[in-house]
């Protein structure tokens, strides 16, 4: 009885911890992210885009020990950049190992897409996908789908000019679109500073090239127009860092709303270990034959 009752607590504790399996494709319905407009920030560029000339866009969170990543991040890399752009945001709070992630861009995660639970894929600001087990016949098909998924504004321009000088840069943009839009939402116009990608050979995926890397956001705020200079961050390694420019459209929410949904989860929440089922099943079945050897 006392063997029974260990193999019951035992298995009990570890269903407790959340799966590294992949949740349903979540529509956030808080607004979306469009843009993806880029140079290089040694540079100079000037670009007009119609918005349904632009890609698809991406967010993966990700972290260096993440094994599970690699498989999300190969099946992104099957679908070419003309149709789906990248933009890698690494761990940070709490972090140990990985050397590409700020607490800024943690914060900001976990305010605008919940747990920071790697790896979740964030599909043009608002389809969230968290895990690596696909839904349909593979990742890649999942990921395509969500690639092609209607976005929610697709008739626009947008111009973007970028002007490098030493260690900064002037950046211009112009953007139109119906004034039938910020009825609903909210715009802030953003720049990505994105480095192509680092080697970190110490990553325990053992990935040891990682792109896209998502160094720093800044708010332009909500003008249609408008220039500012920037001063371009550091690269990890090589001089790979790249400027994207972005349009972040946020619902405008009633006055009125549940205050207990808008609280963060705590950091001891999103610092429980996860687990695959694999793994889970492979755990319960060492415990019951290490209690079985015992009873002999």
């Amino acid at each position: 009885m006392g063997r029974l009752t260990i193999i019951v607590a035992t298995f009990a504790l570890l269903c407790s911890l959340p799966l590294a399996q992949a949740a349903p494709v979540e529509d956030l319905d808080h607004g979306f992210i469009l843009g993806g407009q880029w140079t290089n920030a040694t540079n100079i560029s000037t670009q007009t885009d119609q918005f349904d000339e632009l890609p698809s866009l991406v967010e993966d969170y990700t972290a260096t020990w993440c094994t599970n990543c690699v498989d999300v991040e190969h099946a992104l890399d099957e679908i070419p950049a003309a149709f789906l752009q990248q933009y890698h945001f690494h761990r940070a709070i709490g972090e140990t190992e990985d050397p590409f992630g700020s607490v800024v861009l943690d914060e900001r995660w976990q305010e605008m897409y919940g747990l920071r639970i790697p790896p979740t894929v964030v599909f043009n600001g608002h389809l969230k996908k968290v895990g690596s087990v696909a839904d349909g016949d593979s990742l890649k098909d999942d990921y395509d789908d969500l690639t092609n998924a209607t976005r929610l504004l697709d008739e626009g321009t947008s111009d973007f000019v970028w002007t490098p000088s030493g260690d900064a840069g002037v950046v211009a943009w112009n953007v139109n679109f119906s004034a039938l839009v910020l009825e609903n939402y909210t715009l802030d116009v953003q720049v990505w500073f994105v480095e192509s990608g680092a080697t970190f050979e110490e990553g325990s995926n053992q990935l040891g090239y990682y792109p896209h890397i998502v160094r720093e956001i800044h708010s332009m705020g909500s003008g249609l127009n408008g220039t500012a200079t920037l001063t371009i961050p550091t690269a990890f390694d090589d001089d790979d860092i790249e400027v994207h420019l972005m349009y972040e459209f946020t619902t405008i929410q009633d006055e009125e709303c549940c205050e207990e949904d808008d609280k963060p989860k705590s950091e001891e929440d999103e610092s429980l270990p996860f687990l695959n089922l694999n793994d889970l099943l492979l755990v319960i079945v060492l415990c019951t034959f290490v209690l079985r050897k015992k009873t002999y």
